[in-house]
């Protein structure tokens, strides 16, 4: 299966972008207040609704950083489990889907023990330092378990009613 990710936070950056879905452009949301940066191309997954009630979250493991609003097809190869002050956050491990120096990361265990190692601990302590943030608990899924998420967030974003509809 084959997605489009579109990324919102270039890898090796500590400002917070997100995308405004009412204005439809990229806003920046902070500043990291720690020192650590992102460790790969960070964005959404369109047309879907994680838990959180935003876009289900993605990385995009690439040679060399995007920009924000960049589109990239992508296929997953795991899954991050963490929970944050809002709860349950899962976020899709991708590569981009027909760049062949990610041909053969098929699944969790494909992507090196380094990469993995570094990208919970970004996430395990990027939100130290603010004021009512938190991260509890991490762990890894793979492949199966990322296709599975996906096409839940896509029932969620399905189900959900349309902006400015009234409940």
């Amino acid at each position: 299966m084959e997605f489009d990710v579109t990324v919102e936070i270039p890898q090796g950056s500590r400002n917070k972008y997100e995308m405004d879905h009412t204005l439809e452009r990229i806003r920046l949301d902070r500043l990291l207040f720690t020192s650590t940066k992102y460790p790969a191309d960070y964005g959404y997954i369109d047309h879907t609704l994680g838990r959180d009630g935003d876009p289900l979250d993605a990385l995009v493991l690439v040679g060399e950083p995007t920009f924000p609003g960049c589109v990239i097809l992508c296929r997953a190869v795991g899954m991050f489990v963490m929970r944050d002050e809002k709860g349950p956050d899962e976020k899709i491990l991708c590569v981009p889907a027909h760049d062949p120096r990610y041909g053969g990361v098929q699944d969790i265990g494909d992507v090196p023990e380094f990469d993995r190692l570094e990208i919970t601990h970004f996430f395990e302590v990027y939100k130290d330092l603010e004021p009512g943030k938190s991260v509890e608990g991490s762990h890894w899924e793979g492949r199966d378990q990322a296709y599975a998420e996906i096409e839940e967030a896509r029932r969620r974003a399905a189900q959900a009613p349309a902006p400015g509809a009234s409940a």
